[in-house]
Formats: structure tokens, C-alpha cells, sequence
């Protein structure tokens, strides 16, 4: 993997030309290489060793505590010495200042080593992040910096019970507490009263304070919320109550853990049900969990979704880097296990001949009696690797696996040119990750799962066992369709808002880059036929499109959003092994490597989009017109 990660780094997206920008200025190749040694070092030392100790000993609550192995707290320990919480704020904060395709390649290897145990830390730079923007200074420097200093660690609480992935359905309250509530230090201060689900992190013990970042809505003089999202704000909930400088008053707030949730995998970061305001504690001697708002009333989701192209690009890595553990494992099986013997032809011996069994007749057609395969099994077994069909399982893996980190790292890698390029570049990548966002997240949640699937196919009956880790990536891997915005939302974000807003342009934007690689490529010879096959592929989806939007009506358009997403994901996938192909250059193992998994996208992937843009250009009506009784 760290052969295939500095390949794509260095030789494909050349990060080191980063450090000829202001804010990139004092790293330079060496610093970045340092960071990811340091990072991958931890990983295998204090991660790796734990992951299915933390499969197998999850968080159990108490009555008073959750308990988490003390594996899990050390290597939280070790992250938080890394500095990696605040790996790419400013040093003025403590920070770094690497770039955030440093910061994710960096973070990859915490996915791939145990992704669970990982997810304290994402959430919590998330959270901090957020605070960093849109926060007023004093919750910065008392909130933000003591997250990025891994003294208290954080959470997104937006999910409730009724609402589910619906945000707009929020039911939590925020009411004023008494008045002069705009007057407190830390934020307008309100008591917050509700429930929250699915909220990963939302308690342990691994930091002194749990800083809870909350959706929720405040009434107005009537009492009643504004339905929809425009009445939804955002609310710091500490779990300790805290002063302005930044110090632990000793008082709970009114958050209680409700009970957890037993997950099918990721069992090492504790997920759970919180309930704000519920009056187990009373904060100040009153009930309600004391909440100081970010931002303004009704601009919480705006708030939220700041920090949402990174937290989307984080979920697709990890997605990545669960296939690429599966990859990798079912891989040295392969090249371990002896089973099988070489097929041979046996010339002109029918089928029953062949097989040693009695002809049975003499009404066979004498187009059967042709070479038939045969085997010696007096000959010596060899490595399933060998065998054509668990070769394609692997090259379907390498494909997955690595296409999605070169997809993830581009992502990131436009993060910075956003943040950092000239205007032009800048409004460029914006729009460019318009587009590609829902890819990251949904594309290699389904595929680098579907690898973790095939890896344990590789493996037989063992790989069904908890006797190698391969079927715990797979679980591990299953949640990653579901959060940070459900395949189905992805397809409808993507086709109902992505590739038609303002007219079209960030489709036109990627199409230009993906023309740009076609014409690069085929003045390779080798690359030439794929160069074609993509520019045929990007005209179907971009026929595809306009032929979803034909009647303008929604309902229509977005019935099979899902199968457009596949079938874009697909092309993009297609676009950027052709855009890797143009980097790999000599005829090493490595080389010849990328250049098979290039091959095997374009031959037994890309034709996919056909069946899924089928459905699409026709507007099919099944599944919108389908009734519940029929089921």
C-alpha cells in the first residue's frame, strides 16, 4: 500500500509542488514523508495489534461509565502526541500546516489499521474544524483548541429517532435561558431539550470532556419551531460544564446516555442514543442541557455543512482502506494456499471420457467430442493465485482499492487548490468537488465493500471465520453506505441538484478535465483503445442526463438516481485509472500492476454503466410506480 500511496502522491498528483505556496512554505517532500512514516509507524504499533480486540470487547455501559479496552485509550494517547488532531491548522494553534491531502493520506493508515478506533479523532477534528469557522474566538480558544489539543474530544449530534437521515424533521428544542441569555461569554446561551441517535463517540471516558456539537431548533413567540431546515441552529452541548477560560466547573451537564447501540461492525467507536434536557442533571439547579449557539438562529445546517466535503472524503477513505486490508490479506492467502491442480486438454476424448465416467450413450452431437480439461492428480498442487478466477477476484480488488484512493486523494488534493490556488484553479476545484463529492462518499462504500466481499471469497470457508480478519472489514466496511448521507441521498444529491445547478457547469467542468485525459492518452498506443472507450462512456452519461431531465419532472428524473450514481461513479472511476495510466512508466512489477488494473476496469467494469444509464435514459417507472401491496 505505502508503494502504491507515494506513486500517487508524488508521481500522479505531485504534491510537493504544494510547498511553493505561502501557506505550505516550510514543509517540503521530506517533511511530508516524515509525517506519513510517523503515522504509520503509530498505526501498526498501537492500532493494528487491537482492531479485533476492540471487534470483540465492545463498549459496555455501566449505569455510570461506558467502558472501552485500554488499548483503545493508548492509542488515542499516541494519536493525540502525533499532533494529527490539528494536523492542518495554522501554527499559531498548534497546527501544522500540512495540507489536507497530507492530512488524509496520513490518516489513511489509522483507517486501514482499525477504522473504529480511528473515529474518535476524525470526529473530533471535525467538530473543532467547524468551531474554528464559524465559532465566535472565545469558543474557539476554549472549545476548538482544547479539542485540537486532544484534552477533550467531540461528536456531531444531528440524527434523532422520528428523523433519521430527515433533518429537516428535528424535533430538539433550544429555548433561551432566562434572560440576558446573549450576554454569556461562551455564546447565547439556551437549554436544549430532546433526543439524539446514532451519535458515534457520544460517550466514553477516553478525554476528560465530551464536546457535543447539536442541530436543534429554536420556537418562536408562539411556541411553534419553523418547519423545514430553515429553522434548525447549532448549539455547542458540553458534557462537563465549563468556564470561559476554559476549565471544568465540576458540574454535568444535562446530557444523559441513554443506552448504546450493538452494531454489526465498527464496535470499537461507542455509538449512541443521548438524551439532552431529560433532567438526570441540573446544570445551574434547573433541568435542560445548557447549549451555547454557533452562528445564527437558523443557520445551523450552513454551519454543519462546512465541514462536509472533508467529512465525506474521510468516509470514502475509510471505506478505501478497509477494502485495501481486506486486499491485502486475501492477497498473501492466495500466494500461501496450495490448492488445485493445472488443467490440461485431453484431445479429441468426449465429455464423458474425460471425466471418467461411462458415455451413458451414443446420441451426443460429435461437436462434443473435442478436447475436454482434464487433471494430473498425481502432479502437485499449486497456489490458488495461480488460477485464473481468484486472479480476477484480486485484479476486481486492486481496481476497487486503488482506483478509490486515487479518487479520495484527488478530492483532497482539490480541498487544498480551493483553499490555496490562484482564483481561477480555486473556482475550479469548486467545482469539480461539486460533483465529485457524492463519488467519494458512495463509490468506494459500495465497491471496496463489494472487496471486502470477494476477499473473503478468496479465502473459502476461512475467510467466513473469525479466524482471519477479513470478514470484520467487510462488517466494519457495511456502515459506510449508510452514514454521512445514505447511497440513495448521494444519487439524488448528485442528479437532482450536482449536475444540473447553474446550469450545468460543474459537469461541464469535469467532462473538460476527462477530455483533457482522453487527449493525453491517446497519443499513448497502449492507452489509445481505453482513451476511446472513456470518451464513449462520457457521452452516454452526459446523453443519460439531459434524457432523465427530458420531462422536467423530478419525480421522473430521480427514480433510478441511484443507478445514474453508479454508472457516474463508474466513469469517473474509468476517468482516473486512464489519468494514473499516463504516470506509470517502465516495465517493473509495479508498473505492469497498475497497468492490469487499468486493463480490468475498462474490460470488465466500465461496460457496466450500459444496463444502469438504461434505466435512467427511459425513465423507467417501476420502482416510483411500484404499490406496497404488490411487495
Amino acid at each position: 500500500m505505502r508503494q502504491t500511496l507515494d506513486f500517487l502522491l508524488n508521481d500522479w498528483l505531485k504534491v510537493a509542488d504544494l510547498t511553493q505556496r505561502e501557506r505550505f512554505a516550510e514543509h517540503s517532500a521530506e517533511t511530508f514523508g516524515a509525517v506519513l512514516d510517523t503515522c504509520e509507524k503509530i498505526a501498526r504499533e498501537k492500532f493494528a495489534p487491537f482492531n479485533r480486540l476492540a471487534d470483540t470487547q465492545e463498549p459496555h455501559f455501566d449505569g455510570e461509565r461506558v467502558h472501552l479496552p485500554q488499548a483503545t485509550h493508548e492509542a488515542m494517547a499516541a494519536y493525540v502526541e502525533s499532533g494529527m488532531l490539528a494536523a492542518a491548522q495554522d501554527y499559531e494553534i498548534g497546527g501544522m500546516q500540512l495540507p489536507c491531502v497530507i492530512e488524509m493520506a496520513a490518516n489513511a493508515f489509522f483507517s486501514k489499521a482499525s477504522v473504529a478506533m480511528g473515529g474518535y479523532a476524525m470526529l473530533t477534528s471535525g467538530n473543532a474544524s467547524l468551531l474554528m469557522a464559524h465559532g465566535t474566538p472565545l469558543q474557539r480558544e476554549v472549545f476548538a483548541k482544547n479539542e485540537f489539543a486532544g484534552r477533550w474530544f467531540g461528536t456531531m449530534c444531528l440524527s434523532e429517532p422520528q428523523a433519521g437521515s430527515s433533518l429537516s424533521d428535528v424535533a430538539t428544542r433550544a429555548e433561551p435561558d432566562g434572560e440576558g441569555f446573549e450576554q454569556d461569554a461562551l455564546g447565547p446561551r439556551y437549554r436544549l431539550k430532546g433526543n439524539k441517535m446514532w451519535i458515534s463517540g457520544g460517550e466514553h471516558e477516553i478525554s476528560e470532556n465530551i464536546i457535543h456539537l447539536v442541530l436543534a431548533k429554536i420556537p418562536g413567540p408562539d411556541g411553534k419551531t419553523i418547519p423545514g431546515t430553515r429553522g434548525i441552529s447549532l448549539f455547542i452541548v458540553p458534557k462537563r460544564m465549563v468556564n470561559e477560560r476554559g476549565e471544568l466547573t465540576g458540574e454535568r451537564n444535562d446530557v444523559a446516555l441513554a443506552g448504546l447501540n450493538h452494531k454489526l461492525g465498527y464496535r470499537g467507536t461507542t455509538n449512541t442514543l443521548l438524551n439532552f434536557g431529560e433532567g438526570k442533571f441540573k446544570p445551574g439547579g434547573s433541568a435542560g442541557a445548557v447549549g451555547y449557539r454557533v452562528g445564527k438562529p437558523g443557520e445551523g445546517l450552513k454551519c454543519m455543512f462546512h465541514m462536509m466535503n472533508e467529512a465525506r472524503i474521510g468516509v470514502g477513505l475509510g471505506a478505501v482502506m478497509l477494502g485495501y486490508a481486506g486486499y491485502e490479506a486475501s492477497l498473501d492467502y492466495a500466494r500461501q494456499r496450495p490448492q488445485g491442480r493445472p488443467m490440461t486438454a485431453a484431445a479429441g476424448a468426449g465429455p464423458s471420457q474425460a471425466s471418467g465416467t461411462p458415455s451413458g450413450g451414443g446420441d451426443r452431437a460429435a461437436g462434443d467430442r473435442g478436447p475436454k480439461a482434464v487433471k494430473d492428480a498425481a502432479s502437485p498442487q499449486r497456489p490458488i493465485i495461480e488460477h485464473a478466477d481468484v486472479k480476477r477476484m484480486l485484479l476486481a480488488q486492486k481496481s476497487y482499492v486503488e482506483g478509490g484512493l486515487a479518487l479520495e486523494l484527488l478530492c483532497a488534493r482539490l480541498v487544498d487548490e480551493q483553499h490555496s490556488g490562484a482564483p481561477e484553479a480555486a473556482a475550479e476545484a469548486k467545482a469539480l468537488l461539486e460533483v465529485l463529492i457524492p463519488i467519494a462518499k458512495s463509490w468506494p462504500s459500495e465497491w471496496c465493500l463489494e472487496a471486502n466481499s470477494l476477499a473473503i471469497q478468496v479465502l473459502g470457508g476461512y475467510g467466513y471465520t473469525r479466524d482471519f480478519p477479513v470478514e470484520q472489514y467487510w462488517r466494519d466496511n457495511r456502515l459506510n453506505m449508510i452514514h454521512e448521507g445514505t447511497h440513495g441521498i448521494q444519487g439524488l444529491d448528485l442528479l437532482g441538484r450536482k449536475v444540473v445547478m447553474d446550469g450545468g457547469k460543474a459537469l461541464a467542468v469535469l467532462a473538460a478535465r476527462i477530455n483533457k485525459t482522453i487527449e493525453q492518452a491517446l497519443a499513448r498506443p497502449e492507452l489509445a483503445e481505453s482513451a476511446n472507450q472513456l470518451a464513449a462512456a462520457l457521452a452516454k452519461v452526459g446523453r443519460a442526463t439531459k434524457m432523465a431531465w427530458a420531462t422536467g419532472q423530478p419525480e421522473e428524473a430521480l427514480a433510478n438516481a441511484t443507478a445514474y450514481l453508479q454508472a457516474f461513479g463508474h466513469t469517473v472511476l474509468a476517468w482516473l485509472w486512464l489519468d494514473v495510466g499516463l504516470s506509470v512508466h517502465g516495465d517493473s512489477d509495479f508498473a505492469q500492476g497498475k497497468r492490469a488494473a487499468q486493463r480490468y476496469f475498462y474490460a470488465y467494469e466500465l461496460p457496466r454503466i450500459e444496463a444502469w444509464l438504461g434505466v435512467v435514459e427511459r425513465r423507467e417507472a417501476l420502482c416510483r410506480e411500484m404499490r406496497s401491496e404488490y411487495f
